[in-house]
């Protein structure tokens, strides 16, 4: 007997297996015989759920139904598991996977199942009830952070996972940073209640301390840790339980158990109080009645969550099955569709004009690259689709570069698993294949139609390696297996060092560069050796100070002529180097000006100090002198760089390196031994607080200083202390350390 789940209907399979007496078979043929058929039945079943919402998608499911959303959190939140219940409840799949046991269906990749993280974000196509869900599962450690940061930009909604006893954590911070620089409306789940410390009002209360949220209870639970039975319907005021026999699948609606009638009436009034303020109708039949309905709250809450004026909360254990179904609920009933978010905005590329697109069929098309992944059949091309519809052999343009691209497929994504479909429109989520051109952050429009969007924008790398082909043969494999690496990820970087011609590589992290390393190796089939991680410093502008140069040249039998006079200065409060002309619009050709700010960029990607990126740095273009017919592109475009070179020379340039901020979680017992080896480490260790019955230390620290750390962290507590990190910003490094490290 087998259980098979879809659409919340679990379907019993009863194999009765009928033997002549005159055949003998062994129990483990049997067995392997009962095998085979129930994974004929299965794959029947499932080909009859895949057929069913590819119909639903081919008739035309109404905008208004599709749901994009993802799954973010700090790492070891329980993420990937909500996900894996999810993909089953909804009947996606036909069994659960778990990330423990590496039968994760999201966490495909084979480093991912080893390691038992999400690296890389996977999106899917599911079904519940009449709504279709594109969810993305995004990975929640640090190092991959640009997953995160791209999947946000095209999501309309996002469900943020929290552990039920630590809380928001230091990337939880961080990836609800990232949902509000997109302005992304989130739902909240508190995950892991059944964990020994786990305390639903002290994670709901850090939403509010540490991410300012506005965090709303739609659901509180009843019992915790070994006693968590279940939760209990604010809306419906009914206590829902999951029962472990029918493996959670099965919701029984309870009444609420006296011991926690007060505490819900209590939540239910809140609850009532803050909807009533999502519009004036509300507040008055909430005045008038005193009460409001159940369709009113919902309509209520929709109206607050799309508007980022509240975060609904619901909670369980995904582990335990618990919660999960509600959740889903929830995902439809609060999180916008795409046509409940503003349109789309960008640039027609020939006028500078702003336009917007609708998510209609009837607008032209319009999409957004935000994802590539190589494939040995042709690298795949993630598209979030704004406006318009594609189909397989169209031909469509990349709105920046004006290159022609032909979508030659068009494929439906479940993780590694593929669909494929004939066309696709407003509010989907897919991949295409045939796209040579196109990278992350690429616009892709109609001919007639261009509109640039905005482009995502990703974090510095922060630390970096030098790497060798083992073999002369490896070299150029090497070599293009990093190109595809660095088109894949634009957090990863590769490039020779002009000094020592060592081929440097780029990254976020130790461990971010250990999975590139390891991609190498495994997918490529390049043998490679590694030096040790080293910081990737960067330089800025140190004193106000002028930089003039001319460039005078004949070049081609032509005269090349133009003088430049910049001014540098640091500017810390800048996220990007940025360039002021202070020269007339009416007085100089805009070509000059484009050239000038393009020689401006190229200098400063090569410091004076160490040839380090310069960072924080303001240029202002004070004066320029052009000759009739000498004057050129290319000699605005080679003075501006001499110019700044010059300027940067006379500037006192600093060096500058990432200060990461730390959050180390320890037992009491060894707090004191954990500060004293931060401060050990140029860290300024900031607050220390109590968290459940752990003290969490709260430090920004050098990231030259935090190398094996880990081992360290160990060693200090017994091995019962951890800790994250992420980077936070960069800092001048103190003179006598930045000659020690320049050679000087």
């Amino acid at each position: 007997m087998i259980y098979y789940l879809t659409n919340k209907k679990i379907i019993v399979f009863s194999i009765k297996l009928t033997i002549k007496k005159t055949i003998f078979l062994s129990s483990v043929n049997q067995l392997a015989i009962i095998y085979i058929y129930c994974n004929i039945l299965i794959l029947l079943i499932n080909k009859q759920a895949k057929v069913q919402i590819k119909m639903s998608k081919k008739h035309g499911t109404p905008i208004g139904k599709i749901r994009n959303i993802g799954i973010i959190a700090h790492i070891d939140a329980g993420k990937t598991t909500v996900t894996e219940r999810i993909l089953f409840y909804s009947g996606k799949e036909h069994r659960m996977g778990e990330v423990h046991d590496g039968t994760a269906v999201m966490d495909y990749l084979e480093e991912e199942r080893d390691r038992g993280i999400t690296i890389t974000a996977a999106a899917t196509t599911l079904q519940w009830k009449d709504n279709i869900l594109h969810l993305i599962d995004t990975p929640g450690h640090v190092d991959f952070t640009a997953e995160v940061e791209r999947s946000l930009y095209v999501l309309d909604g996002a469900v943020v996972v929290f552990c039920g006893v630590a809380g928001v954590e230091a990337q939880s911070e961080t990836v609800w940073r990232q949902a509000d620089r997109y302005e992304v409306p989130r739902i909240a789940f508190i995950n892991k209640l059944d964990r020994t410390g786990a305390d639903f009002n002290s994670a709901v209360k850090s939403m509010t301390e540490r991410l300012d949220a506005n965090p709303l209870p739609l659901r509180i639970p009843v019992g915790l840790e070994d006693n968590h039975q279940g939760v209990i319907d604010l809306i419906t005021m009914k206590f829902l339980t999951f029962p472990e026999e029918e493996i959670g699948a099965k919701i029984v609606e309870l009444e609420i158990p006296e011991d926690y009638q007060e505490d819900a009436e209590l939540e239910r009034m809140h609850l009532v109080e803050v909807v009533a303020e999502a519009n004036d109708e509300l507040m008055e039949k909430f005045l008038t009645d005193d009460e409001l309905s159940e369709e009113d709250i919902i309509t209520g809450i929709r109206e607050l969550t799309i508007a980022r004026k509240i975060t609904p909360v619901l909670c369980g254990t995904a582990l335990k099955h618990k919660g999960i179904q509600p959740l889903l609920d929830a995902i439809c009933a609060y999180l916008p569709s795409p046509k409940d978010v503003p349109p789309v905005k960008g640039i027609v590329p020939k006028t500078g004009k702003e336009e917007e697109r609708n998510p209609t069929s009837k607008d032209p098309f319009c999409a957004l690259a935000f994802k590539l992944q190589a494939d040995p059949h042709g690298d795949l091309i993630f598209l979030r689709i704004y406006s318009g519809e594609i189909k397989e052999g169209d031909k469509i343009m990349i709105a920046e570069s004006g290159k022609k691209e032909r979508a030659t497929s068009i494929w439906r994504m479940h993780a590694e698993q593929r669909t494929r479909e004939a066309k696709a429109g407003p509010g989907d989520i897919i991949a295409v294949v045939g796209l040579k051109f196109t990278k992350t952050g690429d616009t892709l429009t109609s001919f007639d139609h261009p509109l640039i969007l905005e482009e995502a924008v990703f974090p510095e790398t922060v630390i970096s390696m030098a790497m060798e082909p083992r073999t002369n043969d490896d070299k150029d494999k090497l070599m293009e297996a990093l190109a595809r690496l660095e088109r894949e990820d634009p957090t990863f970087k590769h490039k020779i060092d002009d000094e020592t011609g060592q081929l440097i590589i780029s990254g976020m992290g130790e461990l971010h560069l250990e999975i590139i390393r390891n991609r190498i190796t495994r997918d490529f089939k390049v043998q490679a050796n590694i030096g040790d991680p080293r910081v990737t410093y960067r330089e800025t502008a140190g004193s106000l100070s002028i930089g003039e140069a001319t460039f005078e040249q004949q070049l081609g039998g032509q005269n090349q002529y133009a003088k430049i006079k910049v001014q540098v200065e640091y500017a810390k409060e800048l996220l990007h180097n940025e360039t002021i002309n202070n020269i007339p619009t009416d007085t100089i050709p805009s070509l000059y000006i484009d050239a000038t700010k393009e020689g401006i960029n190229s200098s400063l990607m090569s410091g004076p100090l160490g040839g380090y990126q310069v960072i924080y740095t303001k240029v202002t273009i004070l004066d320029v002198k052009i000759r009739e017919n000498e004057s050129t592109e290319l000699a605005f475009t080679a003075a501006s760089d001499m110019a700044v070179r010059e300027a940067m020379n006379n500037s006192d340039a600093n060096l500058m390196e990432p200060i990461m901020n730390v959050e180390v979680t320890t037992p009491e017992e060894f707090v004191g031994n954990i500060i004293n080896d931060l401060n050990s480490r140029r860290a300024e260790v900031g607050q220390v607080e109590t968290r459940g019955n752990l003290m969490v230390v709260h430090a920004k620290s050098p990231l030259a200083e935090m190398f094996g750390y880990a081992t360290v962290t160990r060693s200090l507590s017994q091995g019962r202390a951890t800790y994250s990190m992420e980077p936070c910003a960069y800092a001048v490094v103190p003179k006598a350390r930045a000659n020690k490290i320049l050679g000087y």
